[in-house]
């Protein structure tokens, strides 16, 4: 949905980041999650009603979904994007940067 082509995170997809999906995709259009290294997850999530909110609004409407899984997972999602499909687009818009870094994610040192 945001930057179309080749998606090296897909290979990177693992157990937890699927169950992170699985609990997330009931309420959000758009779910992404994958397991960076050992102790971190990455989770993208894209829908229309993120628009006008702060990053804390937007994080507390996720939140309260992921609260729904265990502490020991919660406890390794390290990145957490919330943005409209406008968004991930915007190439002025802050969070972009970061969205690069979820579809193409950089070399772990772990």
């Amino acid at each position: 949905m945001c930057i179309t082509g080749h998606k090296p995170w897909t290979a990177m997809r693992d157990r937890d980041s699927k169950r992170i999906e699985a609990a997330l995709k009931p309420f959000f259009p758009v779910v992404d999650a994958y397991r960076y290294n050992s102790v971190s997850i990455r989770v993208r999530v894209i829908d229309n009603r993120f628009s006008g909110l702060s990053i804390a609004a937007r994080d507390d409407l996720v939140a309260k979904h992921l609260k729904t899984l265990p502490k020991r997972l919660q406890a390794d999602i390290m990145m957490l994007l919330a943005l409209t499909p406008d968004e991930c687009n915007d190439r002025t818009w802050i969070r972009y940067l970061t969205n690069v870094e979820f579809e193409n994610p950089s070399r772990s040192r772990l």
